[in-house]
């Protein structure tokens, strides 16, 4: 009978020491379960602050794009620091003033519309510099026929923010290439050889429909290479270093 109960003790040990170990494993998988959101669905991990600002900024330039072409004039205000200001092809001025005549423009039937593509984003505390490739399509008669022009190119925004959010400062723009095509392609249109090749050769059928139409075309705007972008590019980095915008808005 001795024998017998100190048996049933020995069997009685690993058993414990079994249950011991299962209840250790569970409380490990809890441990190392995916937190779950207030929608039922996995939180994830937490976003860096340089993450959170790059794509709050990236939203905000896409914000830009898509108010700005639906006519949106409302929450287009909202992509603008208090202080915005616009330099484009055939505006130079500040944000509410480039709204008005945008809309105006809109309301009148002219067709500029944008397609954005990939960013890379500087950053240094409140302020940022913005580079995000993009296109430029306006379609408009051209001495009575029918035509589009496709720009290619960057938005190069000075980006701060304001109240605890990020917005466009200073747009920049830098003319990469563009062409023109008529409509029809039956359509025979004959270009003005001189005045096409006073503007520089990365906006220069964007310019010239701007023109025919009445617009005034800065003609030294940024383009792929030259001393025009390699300004800019000092510019952005002064924004970057020191916080200011001195000579970006006249240059």
């Amino acid at each position: 009978m001795p024998k017998k109960s100190a048996s049933v003790k020995k069997a009685a040990v690993p058993k414990k020491a079994v249950v011991k170990k299962t209840a250790v494993a569970v409380r490990k998988t809890a441990s190392n379960r995916t937190p779950i959101s207030a929608t039922g669905k996995p939180a994830g991990p937490a976003l860096s602050r340089d993450m959170a600002d790059r794509l709050e900024i990236r939203e905000l330039i896409q914000n830009w794009a898509l108010y700005r072409d639906a006519g949106d004039w409302t929450r287009f205000r909202t992509v603008w620091h208090t202080d915005g200001y616009m330099m484009a092809t055939w505006f130079q001025g500040t944000a509410d003033e480039f709204i008005r005549m945008t809309r105006e423009g809109f309301d009148r039937g002219v067709s500029i519309l944008h397609f954005l593509g990939g960013s890379t984003i500087d950053l240094n505390g409140n302020r940022a510099v913005a580079q995000t490739k993009m296109t430029i399509s306006q379609r408009a008669l051209v001495d009575g026929v029918l035509c589009d022009v496709l720009c290619t190119g960057r938005f190069y925004d000075f980006i701060a923010k304001e109240n605890g959010q990020w917005k466009v400062l200073l747009r920049r723009l830098i003319y990469e290439k563009d062409r023109l095509d008529v409509i029809d392609p039956g359509t025979l249109l004959h270009l003005d050889k001189d005045l096409l090749e006073s503007f520089p050769p990365g906006y220069r059928h964007l310019a010239y429909l701007q023109t025919k139409i009445g617009y005034k075309v800065k003609k030294n705007m940024p383009g792929l290479t030259g001393p025009d972008v390699e300004a800019l590019y000092a510019f952005g980095k002064k924004w970057l270093d020191t916080g200011s915008l001195a000579g970006a808005k006249e240059h």
